[in-house]
């Protein structure tokens, strides 16, 4: 609004400048020959704007933040999964993708093998993926093995694991461009990692974890259930398909509101993939979940609903 009453003020400005020079016997054109009357305007906007901005800058003067909000009860409800994961038991603990890869290997074979059991993990139980990672890994699991290996091999090895074609195809793609491009060893950033053939955001937030020991982010897993705020993250756990509760943790969203909630716990973030997983596993199963057996039984809403 500032700008505009500067722009009206410069038009009017001219007009009695041009009537002044016109009584002086000096023409109304070439009064404004010299300065465009476009450039006038754009430049009497650009010294309004910018001097409003930097007066608000120069007194300190900010927006005030408003309360962040925070789902009801999900600190409680944290803390009960916790208690219930204390013994680390579940499958994700014994044969998860942190316990595929060889730990004696060399860094750079052992950053790769923890990229393709990331790969076959995807749409596959944990007992599956780590029964093919160990078929692997006695052929020699590196860049050069794999490249050398024809697909049929591969697919014999890898098989059962989920869309094993699929496997097949894009493992051998990314080891290639990890050979070309990346020296044998796989990317550092999650930009990069995603743009590998077979390779998505999960995974990428996963490697950086385990192979490169940087938190990216939050992993999302099988128990993904999309949402939008803040009509239906009332709490920590929702009801998904079938009235079967979701990890709400888990969740693949841009909104804003949500982003702020998921940096409430940042000091989790390293943990909470094999948290939740192990929950899912045990507990909150997707089919017939344990609610009798749950903590959080008195505060999850699809728990009062069965």
């Amino acid at each position: 609004m500032c700008a505009a009453v500067s722009a009206g003020g410069g038009r009017a400005a001219a007009r009695r400048l041009g009537r002044a020079g016109g009584a002086a016997g000096v023409s109304r054109v070439h009064s404004t020959a010299g300065i465009p009357r476009r450039s006038r305007r754009r430049k009497s906007i650009a010294i309004a704007y910018e001097s409003a901005q930097g007066d608000g800058a120069e007194q300190g003067a900010s927006e005030p933040q408003r309360p962040r909000w925070e789902p009801r009860d999900w600190r409680q409800q944290l803390e009960r999964i916790q208690e219930m994961r204390r013994n680390r038991d579940a499958p994700v603990d014994e044969m998860g993708v942190e316990k595929c890869y060889d730990s004696s290997a060399p860094p750079q074979v052992m950053r790769y093998q923890v990229l393709l059991s990331l790969m076959l993990s995807s749409q596959t139980k944990d007992q599956v993926t780590s029964a093919a990672m160990l078929r692997l890994r006695q052929h020699g699991l590196t860049v050069d093995s794999i490249l050398q290996m024809d697909d049929a091999t591969l697919g014999r090895i890898i098989y059962p694991v989920g869309f094993w074609r699929n496997k097949v195809k894009y493992i051998k793609q990314t080891t290639a461009i990890l050979k070309q491009k990346y020296g044998g060893d796989i990317p550092r950033t999650v930009e990069e990692l995603v743009q590998l053939p077979g390779v998505g955001p999960k995974m990428a937030h996963l490697a950086m974890n385990i192979a490169w020991d940087s938190v990216s982010g939050i992993e999302s897993s099988t128990f993904v259930l999309r949402v939008s705020l803040p009509s239906c993250f009332t709490c920590l756990f929702l009801p998904a398909r079938g009235g079967s509760p979701c990890r709400a943790l888990y969740l693949v969203c841009c909104d804003r509101q949500l982003l702020a909630v998921l940096s409430l716990f940042r000091d989790l973030w390293r943990e909470i993939n094999w948290l939740l997983v192990g929950f899912g596993q045990q507990t909150c199963l997707p089919v017939n979940p344990r609610c009798n057996e749950c903590l959080n039984q008195d505060i999850c809403p699809a728990a009062k609903r069965r």
